[in-house]
């Protein structure tokens, strides 16, 4: 990886810390399209995967006064349920066939988070149970389980502050459990697991942007905070499908 591409993939993952201090989540939704474009859909997703897990695990410990834990008690024992075929299909699929299922996820949740808003809504276990097979299918394919989240958060009426700190344990299981589990069925692609140079690198970034975020936090909204994360994450996303296509178009 030359320094430009170094340079993109830590502040891919400053900003997504920073947004998912402000508004909850972030992480996952600005590293994965970067860092699939920079070292590829799998290796990628993995790192995007360590990045949450160091991520969630800081933010976790800065909200945990308020963290519903009786709504992650209903989520977390089911993401496995999604993790498991996720890690098969990323197994199994080509890179172009992968980085098309990360753009599409990526702009398909976001649409989908938008579309949502002013539906009914609904009560029960079931929509925090779907959440967390769908949340974990999506964190082990594709490294992206915040649109599954919103959609969840909207859907239940769940205030912003307690679910922005609750979705930080979630965030923090889900990307144990695609870790474990691709690991697991050998899903980590024929160039293995990422570098350990550049896990240390972006480990170092991590609590940087953290702090970053807590200082922005006191100055921006969320609200601005998410719909700068749309346009970065829009673009990303958008640039990994196209390259996806062109893949599966030279390859046919």
């Amino acid at each position: 990886m030359n320094a430009g591409l170094l340079a993109l993939v830590l502040a891919a993952v400053i900003l997504g810390c920073v947004l998912q201090r402000t508004s909850g989540m972030g992480t996952g939704l600005v590293v994965a399209p970067a860092l699939a474009l920079a070292i590829g859909p799998v290796t990628g997703v993995m790192l995007t995967n360590a990045t949450t897990i160091m991520s969630a695990l800081l933010l976790t410990l800065a909200a945990r006064a308020e963290i519903d834990w009786r709504r992650y008690a209903v989520v977390a024992p089911v993401v496995v349920l999604g993790a498991v075929p996720a890690a098969l299909l990323v197994r199994e699929a080509d890179t172009g066939v992968l980085e098309v299922i990360i753009g599409v996820v990526v702009l398909t949740g976001l649409g989908g988070a938008v579309l949502w808003r002013g539906m009914p809504v609904v009560g029960g276990r079931v929509p925090g149970l779907a959440a967390g097979v769908v949340g974990g299918f999506l964190n082990t394919a594709v490294g992206v389980a915040a649109p599954a989240m919103l959609i969840y958060a909207r859907a239940t009426g769940w205030e912003q502050r307690p679910f922005a700190a609750t979705l930080q344990p979630i965030f923090l299981t889900m990307g144990t459990v695609s870790l474990v589990t691709k690991l697991g069925v050998g899903a980590a692609g024929p160039a293995g697991p990422p570098d350990g140079w550049l896990v240390a690198a972006v480990a170092c970034a991590v609590p940087v942007g953290v702090l970053l975020g807590g200082r922005v936090a006191r100055r921006v909204s969320a609200g601005a905070a998410r719909r700068l994360a749309v346009v970065v994450v829009s673009v990303g996303a958008m640039g990994t499908l196209v390259r996806g296509v062109a893949r599966l178009v030279t390859t046919t």
